[in-house]
């Protein structure tokens, strides 16, 4: 499953996303991850269990880098159950779409594959969002 929490930047989604990793901690049977662009300004919000996983030293430039990023997370531990990834935009360094929705795709298709939740925090106002970003939503 792939999910995605949308809003304009300030929302809060930060904040929920955060509310969602640590209770996915509490019924998870697997691993929990956590993906941020800035760990430090969230490590002491999320419990110690989840293993976090900061994108800043990798100078990740599109989608397609930061899905390769991704794999070699799950390719290191087949015990994850559920990524959270925060700022999507902020890690591939664009707020541009093009290419967004193939990822959301492979992502799903993984989803599949290796049983993992994916929730994913989007800043995007969510009247004027895509079709395909709303019915993730």
């Amino acid at each position: 499953m792939v999910e995605l929490l949308i809003g304009k930047k300030g929302t809060g989604k930060t904040k929920a996303l955060i509310e969602k990793v640590n209770n996915a901690l509490t019924v998870a049977k697997g691993n929990v991850v956590f993906i941020s662009n800035d760990n430090e300004r969230n490590m002491f919000d999320i419990k110690s269990k989840v293993r976090m996983a900061d994108t800043s030293e990798f100078d990740i430039e599109s989608y397609s880098e930061f899905l390769g990023f991704i794999c070699g997370i799950v390719s290191r531990d087949f015990d994850i159950t559920n990524i959270f990834i925060d700022g999507i935009f902020k890690i591939v360094g664009t707020d541009n779409l093009e290419g967004f929705e193939g990822f959301l795709n492979r992502l799903e298709k993984m989803s599949q594959k290796f049983n993992i939740s994916f929730v994913i925090s989007v800043s995007i106002d969510a009247e004027t969002a895509p079709d395909y970003i709303k019915k993730l939503a």
